[in-house]
Protein backbone atom coordinates (compact mmCIF):
# COMPACT_ATOMS: atom_id res chain seq x y z
CA UNK A 1 0.00 0.00 0.00
CA UNK A 2 2.72 2.39 1.21
CA UNK A 3 4.48 1.95 -2.37
CA UNK A 4 1.48 2.45 -4.25
CA UNK A 5 0.59 5.14 -2.41
CA UNK A 6 4.36 6.77 -2.79
CA UNK A 7 4.25 6.25 -6.42
CA UNK A 8 0.83 7.79 -7.17
CA UNK A 9 2.43 10.88 -4.99
CA UNK A 10 5.63 10.46 -7.64
CA UNK A 11 3.81 10.43 -10.66
CA UNK A 12 1.34 13.48 -9.37
CA UNK A 13 4.49 15.62 -8.89
CA UNK A 14 5.62 14.57 -12.05
CA UNK A 15 2.58 15.70 -13.86
CA UNK A 16 2.57 19.15 -11.70
CA UNK A 17 6.11 19.56 -12.71
CA UNK A 18 5.49 19.27 -16.28
CA UNK A 19 2.61 21.36 -16.27
CA UNK A 20 4.43 24.08 -14.55
CA UNK A 21 7.57 23.70 -16.85
CA UNK A 22 4.69 23.79 -19.86
CA UNK A 23 2.63 27.11 -18.75
CA UNK A 24 3.54 29.72 -20.87
CA UNK A 25 4.81 33.08 -19.93
CA UNK A 26 4.12 36.44 -21.20
CA UNK A 27 6.18 39.82 -21.81
CA UNK A 28 4.45 43.14 -21.96
CA UNK A 29 5.72 43.63 -25.50
CA UNK A 30 6.81 42.34 -28.58
CA UNK A 31 9.11 43.98 -31.35
CA UNK A 32 8.36 44.08 -34.86
CA UNK A 33 10.22 41.85 -37.76
CA UNK A 34 11.87 43.85 -39.59
CA UNK A 35 11.91 45.70 -36.06
CA UNK A 36 12.48 48.91 -38.46
CA UNK A 37 9.03 48.97 -39.59
CA UNK A 38 7.80 52.86 -41.16
CA UNK A 39 4.78 54.86 -39.33
CA UNK A 40 3.21 54.73 -42.51
CA UNK A 41 3.65 51.18 -43.72
CA UNK A 42 3.02 49.88 -40.56
CA UNK A 43 -0.56 51.59 -40.47
CA UNK A 44 -1.20 50.20 -44.05
CA UNK A 45 -0.04 46.50 -42.80
CA UNK A 46 -2.55 46.84 -39.85
CA UNK A 47 -5.84 48.17 -41.46
CA UNK A 48 -5.11 45.43 -44.39
CA UNK A 49 -5.25 43.15 -41.31
CA UNK A 50 -8.36 43.60 -40.02
CA UNK A 51 -7.48 46.32 -37.81
CA UNK A 52 -9.67 50.36 -37.08
CA UNK A 53 -6.99 52.89 -36.95
CA UNK A 54 -8.77 55.08 -33.65
CA UNK A 55 -5.45 58.07 -33.45
CA UNK A 56 -2.58 58.13 -32.90
CA UNK A 57 -0.17 60.55 -30.59
CA UNK A 58 3.74 61.83 -30.94
CA UNK A 59 4.12 62.09 -27.30
CA UNK A 60 7.73 63.63 -27.28
CA UNK A 61 10.12 63.83 -30.22
CA UNK A 62 11.21 60.40 -31.76
CA UNK A 63 7.78 58.76 -30.95
CA UNK A 64 5.14 58.39 -32.58
CA UNK A 65 2.41 55.70 -31.18
CA UNK A 66 -0.43 54.05 -33.16
CA UNK A 67 -3.69 52.98 -31.45
CA UNK A 68 -5.80 50.41 -33.10
CA UNK A 69 -8.80 47.76 -32.55
CA UNK A 70 -10.39 45.19 -34.16
CA UNK A 71 -13.95 42.91 -33.38
CA UNK A 72 -12.37 40.60 -31.05
CA UNK A 73 -10.98 42.89 -29.30
CA UNK A 74 -13.81 44.63 -28.39
CA UNK A 75 -16.01 41.69 -28.48
CA UNK A 76 -13.35 40.42 -25.38
CA UNK A 77 -14.07 43.77 -24.24
CA UNK A 78 -17.35 43.66 -23.81
CA UNK A 79 -17.14 39.93 -22.42
CA UNK A 80 -15.15 41.46 -19.14
CA UNK A 81 -15.55 43.71 -16.32
CA UNK A 82 -13.43 46.74 -17.48
CA UNK A 83 -12.61 45.17 -20.00
CA UNK A 84 -12.57 48.53 -22.06
CA UNK A 85 -8.80 48.88 -20.58
CA UNK A 86 -8.06 46.63 -23.15
CA UNK A 87 -10.31 47.13 -26.61
CA UNK A 88 -6.98 48.61 -28.23
CA UNK A 89 -3.95 47.60 -29.26
CA UNK A 90 -1.22 50.26 -28.98
CA UNK A 91 1.79 50.08 -31.91
CA UNK A 92 4.95 52.49 -31.46
CA UNK A 93 7.59 53.00 -33.73
CA UNK A 94 10.37 55.22 -32.00
CA UNK A 95 13.59 56.48 -33.22
CA UNK A 96 16.76 55.09 -30.94
CA UNK A 97 20.01 56.33 -31.96
CA UNK A 98 19.02 56.77 -35.31
CA UNK A 99 17.32 53.22 -35.67
CA UNK A 100 14.10 52.92 -36.37
CA UNK A 101 12.58 50.35 -33.17
CA UNK A 102 9.04 49.52 -34.08
CA UNK A 103 7.04 47.47 -31.27
CA UNK A 104 3.35 46.92 -30.09
CA UNK A 105 2.01 45.63 -26.79
CA UNK A 106 1.57 41.92 -26.26
CA UNK A 107 -2.24 41.02 -26.58
CA UNK A 108 -2.23 37.82 -24.16
CA UNK A 109 -0.03 39.69 -21.56
CA UNK A 110 -2.39 42.83 -21.77
CA UNK A 111 -5.69 40.49 -21.50
CA UNK A 112 -4.39 39.04 -18.16
CA UNK A 113 -2.90 41.68 -16.84
CA UNK A 114 -6.40 43.40 -16.89
CA UNK A 115 -8.62 40.40 -16.25
CA UNK A 116 -10.06 39.76 -19.31
CA UNK A 117 -12.08 36.70 -20.59
CA UNK A 118 -12.16 35.48 -23.79
CA UNK A 119 -9.54 34.51 -26.97
CA UNK A 120 -7.13 36.66 -28.36
CA UNK A 121 -5.65 34.14 -30.63
CA UNK A 122 -6.86 36.09 -33.78
CA UNK A 123 -5.63 39.41 -32.79
CA UNK A 124 -1.96 38.25 -32.45
CA UNK A 125 -1.68 36.38 -35.69
CA UNK A 126 -3.36 39.27 -37.37
CA UNK A 127 -0.86 41.70 -35.55
CA UNK A 128 2.46 38.89 -36.46
CA UNK A 129 1.13 38.64 -39.94
CA UNK A 130 1.27 42.61 -40.33
CA UNK A 131 4.16 43.45 -38.39
CA UNK A 132 6.11 40.41 -37.94
CA UNK A 133 7.28 39.08 -34.74
CA UNK A 134 11.06 39.44 -33.35
CA UNK A 135 10.97 38.64 -29.95
CA UNK A 136 9.19 39.57 -26.82
CA UNK A 137 10.42 42.24 -24.66
CA UNK A 138 9.76 43.95 -21.96
CA UNK A 139 10.75 42.09 -18.96
CA UNK A 140 13.76 40.07 -18.03
CA UNK A 141 11.23 37.05 -17.23
CA UNK A 142 8.16 36.35 -18.76
CA UNK A 143 5.06 36.38 -16.21
CA UNK A 144 2.40 33.19 -16.82
CA UNK A 145 -1.94 34.21 -16.60
CA UNK A 146 -2.07 33.78 -12.84
CA UNK A 147 1.18 36.03 -12.46
CA UNK A 148 -0.52 38.61 -14.10
CA UNK A 149 -4.27 38.57 -12.95
CA UNK A 150 -2.96 39.31 -9.52
CA UNK A 151 0.01 41.25 -10.55
CA UNK A 152 0.89 44.20 -7.99
CA UNK A 153 4.20 46.05 -7.83
CA UNK A 154 4.54 45.42 -4.27
CA UNK A 155 3.40 45.14 -0.90
CA UNK A 156 1.23 48.07 -0.65
CA UNK A 157 0.87 48.60 -4.41
CA UNK A 158 -2.48 48.78 -6.53
CA UNK A 159 -4.15 45.77 -8.10
CA UNK A 160 -5.63 46.12 -11.47
CA UNK A 161 -9.01 46.25 -9.45
CA UNK A 162 -7.97 49.04 -7.43
CA UNK A 163 -9.63 51.65 -9.53
CA UNK A 164 -9.54 55.45 -9.15
CA UNK A 165 -12.66 57.14 -9.42
CA UNK A 166 -12.80 60.38 -11.53
CA UNK A 167 -15.93 61.56 -11.40
CA UNK A 168 -19.63 60.60 -11.06
CA UNK A 169 -22.67 62.41 -13.56
CA UNK A 170 -25.99 62.17 -14.01
CA UNK A 171 -25.71 59.04 -16.76
CA UNK A 172 -24.07 57.25 -19.12
CA UNK A 173 -24.64 59.43 -21.78
CA UNK A 174 -23.93 62.86 -19.46
CA UNK A 175 -20.71 61.13 -18.26
CA UNK A 176 -19.71 60.29 -22.07
CA UNK A 177 -20.13 64.74 -22.87
CA UNK A 178 -18.46 65.50 -19.90
CA UNK A 179 -15.15 63.39 -20.64
CA UNK A 180 -15.09 63.71 -24.48
CA UNK A 181 -15.54 67.71 -23.90
CA UNK A 182 -12.84 67.76 -21.37
CA UNK A 183 -10.25 65.99 -23.00
CA UNK A 184 -10.69 67.56 -25.87
CA UNK A 185 -10.15 70.80 -25.19
CA UNK A 186 -6.28 70.66 -24.35
CA UNK A 187 -5.60 71.89 -21.27
CA UNK A 188 -2.46 69.89 -20.50
CA UNK A 189 -3.93 67.00 -21.51
CA UNK A 190 -5.41 65.40 -24.87
CA UNK A 191 -7.53 63.22 -26.43
CA UNK A 192 -5.98 60.20 -28.61
CA UNK A 193 -9.19 58.25 -29.86
CA UNK A 194 -11.94 57.19 -28.64
CA UNK A 195 -13.69 53.16 -28.54
CA UNK A 196 -17.12 52.64 -27.51
CA UNK A 197 -17.62 49.14 -25.95
CA UNK A 198 -20.41 47.55 -27.88
CA UNK A 199 -23.49 46.12 -26.30
CA UNK A 200 -22.61 48.17 -22.74
CA UNK A 201 -22.43 51.57 -21.38
CA UNK A 202 -18.91 51.32 -21.74
CA UNK A 203 -16.17 53.47 -23.41
CA UNK A 204 -12.59 54.07 -23.27
CA UNK A 205 -10.51 57.28 -23.90
CA UNK A 206 -6.76 57.40 -24.65
CA UNK A 207 -4.85 60.88 -22.97
CA UNK A 208 -1.69 61.89 -23.45
CA UNK A 209 -0.49 63.92 -20.66
CA UNK A 210 1.53 67.35 -22.11
CA UNK A 211 2.00 69.29 -18.68
CA UNK A 212 3.82 68.32 -15.68
CA UNK A 213 5.31 65.81 -13.15
CA UNK A 214 3.17 63.23 -14.78
CA UNK A 215 3.95 64.88 -18.40
CA UNK A 216 4.36 61.64 -20.77
CA UNK A 217 7.53 63.30 -21.55
CA UNK A 218 8.89 63.61 -18.08
CA UNK A 219 7.87 60.24 -17.10
CA UNK A 220 9.64 58.03 -20.30
CA UNK A 221 12.64 60.33 -19.92
CA UNK A 222 13.38 59.22 -16.76
CA UNK A 223 12.42 55.60 -16.73
CA UNK A 224 12.26 54.57 -20.81
CA UNK A 225 16.04 54.60 -21.17
CA UNK A 226 16.81 50.79 -22.04
CA UNK A 227 18.16 49.33 -25.54
CA UNK A 228 14.93 48.17 -26.36
CA UNK A 229 11.93 51.28 -25.66
CA UNK A 230 8.33 50.66 -24.20
CA UNK A 231 6.80 53.53 -26.16
CA UNK A 232 4.09 51.67 -26.58
CA UNK A 233 2.92 52.07 -22.73
CA UNK A 234 1.29 55.38 -24.00
CA UNK A 235 -1.36 56.65 -23.78
CA UNK A 236 -3.18 56.43 -20.50
CA UNK A 237 -6.77 55.37 -20.78
CA UNK A 238 -9.76 57.00 -19.31
CA UNK A 239 -12.61 54.61 -19.06
CA UNK A 240 -16.09 55.34 -18.89
CA UNK A 241 -18.47 52.88 -17.58
CA UNK A 242 -22.19 53.46 -16.48
CA UNK A 243 -22.23 57.05 -14.92
CA UNK A 244 -18.64 57.03 -14.14
CA UNK A 245 -15.45 57.67 -15.33
CA UNK A 246 -12.38 55.78 -14.23
CA UNK A 247 -8.57 55.36 -14.55
CA UNK A 248 -6.16 52.37 -13.58
CA UNK A 249 -4.04 53.71 -10.59
CA UNK A 250 -0.84 54.80 -12.29
CA UNK A 251 1.31 53.18 -9.42
CA UNK A 252 -0.48 49.99 -11.40
CA UNK A 253 -0.52 51.40 -14.97
CA UNK A 254 2.93 52.14 -14.83
CA UNK A 255 4.43 49.10 -13.18
CA UNK A 256 2.72 46.66 -15.37
CA UNK A 257 4.69 48.19 -18.04
CA UNK A 258 7.69 48.43 -16.43
CA UNK A 259 7.78 45.22 -14.42
CA UNK A 260 11.36 45.27 -13.48
CA UNK A 261 11.61 48.63 -12.94
CA UNK A 262 13.74 49.43 -9.76
CA UNK A 263 12.70 50.85 -6.85
CA UNK A 264 15.58 53.87 -7.12
CA UNK A 265 13.96 54.09 -10.49
CA UNK A 266 10.11 54.26 -9.43
CA UNK A 267 11.31 56.91 -6.91
CA UNK A 268 12.59 59.76 -9.54
CA UNK A 269 8.80 59.49 -10.96
CA UNK A 270 7.03 59.37 -7.70
CA UNK A 271 5.20 62.55 -8.34
CA UNK A 272 3.96 61.46 -11.78
CA UNK A 273 0.72 58.99 -10.41
CA UNK A 274 -0.64 61.90 -8.58
CA UNK A 275 0.33 64.42 -10.97
CA UNK A 276 -1.44 61.69 -13.96
CA UNK A 277 -4.84 61.69 -12.11
CA UNK A 278 -4.81 65.55 -10.76
CA UNK A 279 -4.42 66.36 -14.75
CA UNK A 280 -6.80 64.02 -15.63
CA UNK A 281 -9.77 65.18 -12.91
CA UNK A 282 -8.94 68.58 -13.99
CA UNK A 283 -9.70 68.27 -17.29
CA UNK A 284 -12.91 66.35 -16.96
CA UNK A 285 -14.64 68.55 -13.85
Amino acid sequence: MKKTMMTAALAVGLITSVSAMAEETYFPYTLANPATVKFDDAKKALTANGFQVVGSVSPYAGVQVLVVTNDELKKTAAASKFGGYGAMIRVAVSEVNGQTQTSYVTPNYMKNAYRMKGDLSATTASLEKALGKDKAFGAKEGMSSDELRKYHYMMAMPYFDDQVELGEYDNYAAALAKVEAGLSAGKGVKKVYRIDVPGKEEAVFGVAINDGEGSDKTVMAAIDTGELRHSAHLPYEVLVSGKKAYMLHGKFRIAQSFPDLGMGSFMTISAAPDAIENSIKEAIK
